[in-house]
């Protein structure tokens, strides 16, 4: 399984490779501001990616929007409870700006709004386990199960492992000692907000509720840990991961089309954000 790497940019984080066929800035260090722009722009063009992808706080936003970057979505506050921050793209084939099948993503966002006001059907909370490095093969197991490919190597146990060790909390839902389900919170504690991502349940265990189970222990946990807004990155055509944020309470926030490589091609995703200040 291809997966893309993850450098350091002077103090900034980017994710690139032909697997996603992107760049993606993950963390913008503000020292870096404005060159990083420009370098980002030419690694997408050295390697011939069709797509440069940034997810910054609105402070940055004049820097990317002057080179060619556009708006996706925004999440009010991500950025330490005051700044938004914002997803911005940049298209080096404009063939990839057009989403695949623009009426299904319409249909399940309208599904959403429709079922957003509907309580959220669980599992048992208590069958929900936290789990650690122990684990990492285990985890890895049912995401290689699950996902024919992946954005990031979490297939890979030391990726897991470290990635544990990176402020990403994994759980899991057991059913007679097996792990059938599984999701993670990746925080960002200089931001306070967690992306809620890596939801995977095997397909004999799909409809029970899992996913949303999950959601709701991983929310008390982050805010625990001082984090006050929640997002996930959700498959654009799933219908069954939007209603589940929409469900929970969290607010559309834009598409980044063809964004990210799934079980094979590139899928167009959504955002979805949630305050948990108050939770």
């Amino acid at each position: 399984m291809q997966t893309d790497n993850i450098i350091r940019m002077g103090h900034s984080l980017v994710q690139h490779g032909p697997a996603n066929n992107r760049v993606y800035l993950l963390k913008l260090d503000p020292r870096d501001l404005p060159g990083i722009v420009d370098r980002i722009c030419n690694l997408g063009q050295c390697n011939g990616y069709s797509k440069l992808f940034a997810k910054v706080p609105a402070t940055a936003y004049k820097h990317f929007l002057t080179r060619g970057f556009i708006e996706e979505a925004l999440v009010p506050a991500m950025c330490k409870g005051k700044c938004a921050g914002i997803f911005m793209s940049k298209y080096l084939d404009q063939a990839r700006a057009v989403p695949h099948d623009s009426k299904l993503i319409a249909s399940v966002l309208e599904a959403a709004r429709c079922n957003s006001q509907q309580s959220a059907k669980g599992c048992n909370p208590d069958d929900v386990v936290q789990l650690d490095a122990d684990h990492a093969d285990e985890l890895a197991g049912i995401y290689g199960r699950v996902f024919e490919s992946y954005p990031f190597p979490i297939h890979d146990p030391d990726f897991v492992r470290n990635s544990m060790k990176n402020n990403v909390i994994f759980f899991g839902i057991r059913n007679n000692g097996k792990l059938v389900a599984a999701a993670s919170a990746e925080m960002d504690k200089s931001w306070g907000c967690a992306e809620m991502t890596d939801f995977a349940t095997l397909a004999e265990h799909q409809g029970t509720g899992a996913a949303s189970t999950l959601l709701a222990r991983m929310e008390k946990v982050v805010h625990a840990r001082g984090i006050h807004t929640a997002y996930t990155i959700a498959r654009a055509e799933s219908f069954g991961m939007n209603i589940v944020f929409a469900k929970k309470g969290y607010l559309f926030s834009g598409t980044l089309y063809n964004n990210t490589q799934i079980c094979g091609r590139l899928e167009s995703m959504n955002v979805w954000h949630k305050r948990i200040a108050s939770l």
